[in-house]
C-alpha cells in the first residue's frame, strides 16, 4: 500500500506539471509564458488571448487537479487524496524543465487549486462545505480587496483550518498546510509587490509590449545609493527600526541584499508622448548597495540578466540599466547576449546628448547672471573619462582656463596636448588634486564615484558646478557655500505628468537622462538605437536628442 501511495503521488505530480494550457496556446501561434505575464494569471490571459482559449486553457489547468485527486481516490484513503491534491499543485508550480525548456511559466495555480478542492469534495475526501468554504472566502478578499494573491493564500488558510479540525490524520493536515506553505512560497513577490504599491488589483489593465498601438511598455532597473534608500521601498522598511535599534546589522542587511534576486517595486504613469502615446514603465531592483559593483560584479552582471529577464515576463519590450548597473557586464553587452528576446540599452547615448543640450544653456545662463565667460576658469572633474572629456571639448574655446582633473595624468595630457593644438587661446592643465578646483568660477564633474568628491574646501563662493556624477559627484554640504549653485546634470523631464511610488531623487517628474533613452526607444521603436558597451555613435546621439524633442522630452538645465 505504501509503494502504491507513493507512485500515486508521483503521478499527481506529473499530471499537475503537464503543460495542457501553454501547449493549448502554443498551438495558436501565442507563448503563455510571455502572454500571461505573472501579473493577474487568468484575467491576463483573458484579455489577451480572448474568451475561448482562456476558457479551454483554465479547464484544463482545473482538470489536472481534479484528474491527480480522483486517480488518489483508487485507495480510498482521504490522506492520500489530499497528498495527491499537494503534489498536483507543486507539479503545476515546479515542473520538470524539459517539458517548457529555459523559461518556466509563472501561473499561480488557482485553477489547479479548484481542481483539487471540486476533486477532495466529489470523492468524499472533505465534506462539501470544507471544499466550498475555501472558494467562497477567496471570491469575499478578492472582491473586496482585489488582490489575487492575497485571496487565495485567505482561501487557502480556511482550508488548512477546515482540514485541521476534520478527523483526518495527520499527513492530510500537513497536505492542507502544505498548499499554503507553497503557495506563500510563491506569491512571495506579489506580496512584496503589495506592500510596495505595485501589484495590481483585478479590474486593472495590465501594460504589455503589443497589446495596444497606443501604449508601449518599458522597464528600468534601479538600486539604492545608500541603506537609507534601502528602505525606501516598502517591503523592506521593517528593517530601518531594527538596525537603528541595532537588532540587526548593516553587514547583515548587505549581506541580504547580495541574495535578494531582482523584482518589481514601482512603475511610472502618466508618460504621454506629444503624439499621444503613453509610455508605461517599471521599476525593478536588487538592492546591490554601489560598493557591490565594485567588489562583484559577476554578482552584479547576474542580477542585471535575471533583471532582464523578468522585464520581458512583465510584458516590457525594452530594459534600462540605471546607475551602476550600466556598467556591469561590459556595460550591457553581455546582458544583451543572455536575453536577446528584450532590448538592453545602458543609457549612453541620450546622457551624452543631454550635456550636449544642456551646455550651452548654462553658459549662456552664466553669462545672463553678469558674469565673464571669457575670463572664466572652468574645471572639469573626471576627464579621463569619455563623457567628461567631451565637456572640455565643448568648453574649451568659450573660457579662458581649464582645468582638466582626473586619475591618470598621462591620459589627461594626451587629451589636453589634443585640446591646446584646438584651442591656442586658452590654457588647459591637467591635476589629480582636487585643491585645484577652488580657483574654478565653472565646475563640470562627471565621476564613476560612489561616493561625493567635491567638498565646501574644494569650491569657491559664487562657483557654478554641472553635476553629471551619477551618484552625485558633489556633497551637499557645498549648496550652503554663499553663491554656488550646483546643477545636476542628464536630468530630463518626460512629456505629460509623470507620476511614480519611487523618489527617483531627481526632482518632481524628471527622470534621469539614460532612463529617458529607454522611454525613447520604446516610443519610437527604434531598438537598433541601443547603448551598449563603451563607444556611442554620433548619430545615435543626434537622434535622441532630436526625438526626445519630437516627442516632448525636455532637458532640465
Amino acid at each position: 500500500m505504501l509503494f502504491l501511495s507513493a507512485l500515486l503521488l508521483v503521478v499527481a505530480f506529473l499530471v499537475g506539471s503537464l503543460p495542457l494550457g501553454d501547449w493549448l496556446l502554443r498551438r495558436s501561434g501565442l507563448d503563455s509564458r510571455v502572454n500571461n505575464a505573472h501579473n493577474l494569471g487568468i484575467e491576463n490571459m483573458l484579455r489577451r488571448v480572448g474568451p475561448g482559449l482562456a476558457a479551454a486553457s483554465a479547464a484544463l489547468d482545473a482538470g489536472k487537479g481534479l484528474v491527480a485527486v480522483l486517480m488518489a481516490s483508487s485507495l480510498a484513503l482521504p490522506e492520500v487524496m489530499v497528498l495527491a491534491a499537494l503534489a498536483a499543485y507543486l507539479g503545476h508550480l515546479n515542473p520538470p524543465r524539459a517539458l517548457y525548456g529555459s523559461t518556466l511559466p509563472r501561473g499561480r495555480g488557482n485553477l489547479v487549486l479548484l481542481g483539487v478542492l471540486a476533486g477532495l469534495s466529489a470523492t468524499g475526501a472533505v465534506p462539501l462545505w470544507a471544499a466550498a468554504l475555501p472558494v467562497l472566502v477567496y471570491a469575499a478578499v478578492a472582491g473586496f480587496w482585489g488582490y489575487v494573491s492575497a485571496a487565495t493564500l485567505a482561501g487557502l488558510a480556511t482550508f488548512a483550518v477546515s482540514v485541521a479540525l476534520l478527523p483526518l490524520g495527520v499527513p492530510a493536515k500537513l497536505a492542507a498546510l502544505g498548499l499554503l506553505v507553497a503557495a506563500t512560497w510563491r506569491f512571495k513577490e506579489n506580496l512584496g509587490r503589495m506592500m510596495d504599491g505595485t501589484e495590481p488589483r483585478v479590474g486593472e489593465e495590465v501594460p504589455m509590449a503589443g497589446k495596444r498601438a497606443d501604449v508601449v511598455v518599458a522597464a528600468f532597473m534601479i538600486h539604492p545609493m545608500t541603506l537609507k534608500d534601502f528602505w525606501s521601498v516598502g517591503r523592506f522598511a521593517w528593517l530601518k527600526p531594527m538596525v537603528e535599534r541595532g537588532l540587526v546589522s548593516e553587514a547583515s542587511v548587505r549581506h541580504l541584499a547580495d541574495h535578494v534576486r531582482p523584482m518589481k517595486v514601482g512603475e511610472l504613469h502618466g508618460i504621454r508622448t506629444a503624439e499621444g502615446k503613453e509610455i508605461r514603465c517599471y521599476l525593478l531592483s536588487s538592492p546591490l548597495l554601489p560598493d557591490r559593483f565594485r567588489d562583484a560584479p559577476e554578482l552584479a552582471t547576474s542580477r542585471a540578466i535575471e533583471g532582464a529577464r523578468l522585464a520581458r515576463e512583465l510584458g516590457a519590450e525594452v530594459f534600462g540599466l540605471g546607475a551602476f548597473w550600466s556598467v556591469v557586464g561590459n556595460k550591457g553587452i553581455d546582458v544583451q547576449a543572455a536575453v536577446p528576446e528584450i532590448t538592453i540599452t545602458n543609457g549612453g547615448a541620450y546622457t551624452s546628448g543631454t550635456i550636449k543640450a544642456a551646455i550651452p544653456g548654462i553658459l549662456a545662463h552664466f553669462e545672463g547672471s553678469g558674469r565673464d565667460l571669457k575670463a572664466a576658469t572652468a574645471a572639469v572633474v573626471g576627464a579621463n573619462g569619455v563623457v567628461a572629456f567631451g565637456i572640455a571639448r565643448t568648453i574649451a574655446p568659450q573660457v579662458a582656463k581649464v582645468i582638466m582633473l582626473g586619475r591618470d595624468l598621462e591620459k589627461l595630457e594626451r587629451s589636453a596636448t589634443t585640446l591646446r593644438r584646438a584651442n591656442k587661446d586658452t590654457e588647459i592643465i591637467t591635476t589629480t588634486s582636487y585643491d585645484t578646483l577652488r580657483e574654478a568660477d565653472l565646475m563640470f564633474t562627471a565621476t564613476s564615484d560612489p561616493n561625493p568628491v567635491i567638498f565646501p574646501q574644494h569650491v569657491k563662493p559664487g562657483a557654478w558646478i554641472f553635476d553629471e556624477g551619477r551618484p552625485a559627484d558633489v556633497d551637499v554640504s557645498v549648496e550652503a557655500i554663499p553663491g554656488v549653485r550646483v546643477i545636476p546634470g542628464g536630468v530630463v523631464r518626460p512629456p505629460g505628468s509623470m507620476t511614480s511610488n519611487i523618489d527617483l531623487q531627481f526632482g518632481e517628474g524628471a527622470v534621469p537622462a539614460c532612463l529617458a533613452e529607454t522611454l525613447i526607444i520604446a516610443a519610437t521603436g527604434e531598438h537598433h538605437r541601443k547603448s551598449l558597451g563603451a563607444q556611442t555613435l554620433t548619430e545615435n546621439i543626434n537622434f535622441f536628442v532630436e526625438q526626445a524633442e519630437v516627442l516632448g522630452f525636455t532637458v532640465v538645465d
